[in-house]
């Protein structure tokens, strides 16, 4: 649940936050955090690609296996903590042979919880398999897109994918995003639906907290004049005065299909996402 606010200003009135009370109260593993320099918007020339993003509080990375190639190590869930460098939380694992690893945390998964990796493994929060082995119905999470590579989808809270179906080697899967997508049998995949499902309810309440988050303003195109953005000028407030919205450089924007035609991995899917 969501945590709520005594309306003690006008920015706590609505203002819906993150109930802590489940996490553990440990200080985040020293060999596995580090300080960085975050790239706010910007590419490796210092050119602003994204906007609206800048400053922010500042925050240590704290380094999450996704790929978890300790094959057949059994480890044990030591804390549940909070990773301010993503909505999901994240749990510490012990293993046996005394490595130490963060993961992202499932739903369910609990402090003491025993979790393994191995080609087939039960069916329990925090244990990762080979994909063509979970059964149809069961939610996954950190797939893989390649054998090997590492965990690259559905990794943020509350998210999860339900297997399908299985199709010679390879495994139809439903995206949160409703695609059915075609895996390799051979990629890794871990089973249970991500943790901190309440992200999606949380409302800021006021300006000053999505700029600690490192979010700046955004400006409307009408607001602007017309040497600013395609859609400013006019006397008073006016529409865009185009048929279609265009972005600050004039290419079409809102509604247009982005993805190349020739893409490689378009025969992976099988059905498009619902729009």
């Amino acid at each position: 649940m969501a945590k709520q606010y005594k309306p003690t200003t006008p920015g706590r009135r609505q203002m819906l936050g993150y109930d802590f009370s489940n996490l553990s109260s440990v200080n985040p593993l020293k060999s596995l955090t580090a300080g960085f320099q975050r790239a706010v918007g910007r590419n490796n020339q210092g050119r602003v690609t994204s906007r609206h993003r800048g400053a922010g509080v500042k925050r240590l990375y704290r380094e999450v296996d996704f790929k978890q190639s300790k094959m057949n190590v059994p480890a044990k869930v030591f804390s549940i903590e909070y990773d301010p460098n993503r909505t999901v939380r994240i749990a510490r694992l012990h293993y046996t042979d005394g490595d130490k690893r963060y993961i992202v945390a499932p739903e369910g998964l609990k402090v003491g919880s025993q979790i393994i990796v191995a080609e087939r493994a039960a069916l329990e929060p925090g244990n990762r398999m080979k994909l063509k082995n979970v059964p149809q119905g069961t939610i996954i999470h950190n797939i893989e897109l390649h054998p090997g590579k590492g965990g690259q989808l559905i990794r943020s809270a509350g998210s999860g994918a339900t297997v399908l179906a299985h199709e010679g080697e390879y495994v139809q899967v439903v995206l949160p995003s409703s695609e059915v997508r075609k895996f390799h049998g051979e990629v890794m995949a871990s089973i249970g639906q991500l943790s901190n499902a309440e992200h999606s309810s949380i409302v800021l309440g006021k300006a000053g907290r999505a700029r600690y988050l490192g979010r700046r303003p955004k400006v409307r195109g009408t607001a602007m004049n017309p040497v600013d953005h395609p859609h400013g000028g006019g006397e008073g407030r006016q529409p865009i005065g185009m048929p279609h919205p265009k972005t600050p450089w004039g290419k079409p924007a809102l509604g247009v299909k982005t993805r190349r035609k020739k893409k490689k991995s378009s025969k992976f899917i099988v059905r498009r996402r619902k729009k």
